[in-house]
């Protein structure tokens, strides 16, 4: 078409890309990576999302300052689990700092404070993307980043064996 603006994506474009995300996130849901506790964890912290019911655990083992393996378990919505996996992926075998500055990235990506952005890690990240539209499923997405930024927060200060904290109170 003679009018479409270069860089735009047309209406059927734009479904299927939401389908393909949808599928995405589905399998993240059906099948996700790291889950199952973690024996021998440094980093032990649990989150709860009082508004929807979302409950994780993430699990942290680290060696020479770096999450060596990382895990989660829970009982959660599609997209709070797939982000839990996704997450795992995207912080293994990253120094704390270097965790913990992923983890405030992907925040403020889906909180719409910075341009989204897929992690090289973790290319299907793309597909929670969409989720922003919807502010209340957001905490949903962000539960097991600011987990896991908590239990750093928690490990580095001398804690072992996170206590349960909320979305809002996981906050840092």
């Amino acid at each position: 078409m003679a009018d479409e603006v270069p860089g735009t994506r047309t209406h059927q474009e734009e479904a299927s890309l939401d389908q393909l995300y949808r599928d995405v996130i589905f399998e993240h849901y059906r099948r996700p990576h790291n889950k199952g506790a973690l024996d021998g964890a440094e980093i032990v912290t649990k989150g709860n999302n009082p508004v929807c019911g979302d409950r994780v655990t993430v699990y942290g083992k680290i060696k020479d300052g770096r999450l060596d393996d990382v895990k989660f378990e829970g009982k959660a919505c599609a997209i709070c689990m797939a982000s839990s996996s996704m997450m795992t992926e995207a912080v293994k075998g990253k120094t704390l700092a270097e965790a913990g500055a992923v983890a405030d990235n992907f925040k403020s990506m889906m909180r719409n404070e910075v341009p989204f952005e897929a992690l090289p890690e973790v290319p299907d990240i793309e597909a929670l993307e969409g989720v922003r539209k919807f502010s209340v499923r957001v905490k949903c997405a962000t539960l097991a980043w600011t987990t896991l930024k908590n239990g750093i927060v928690e490990y580095q200060a001398g804690k072992q064996g996170g206590e349960t904290c909320t979305e809002e109170s996981c906050a840092t």
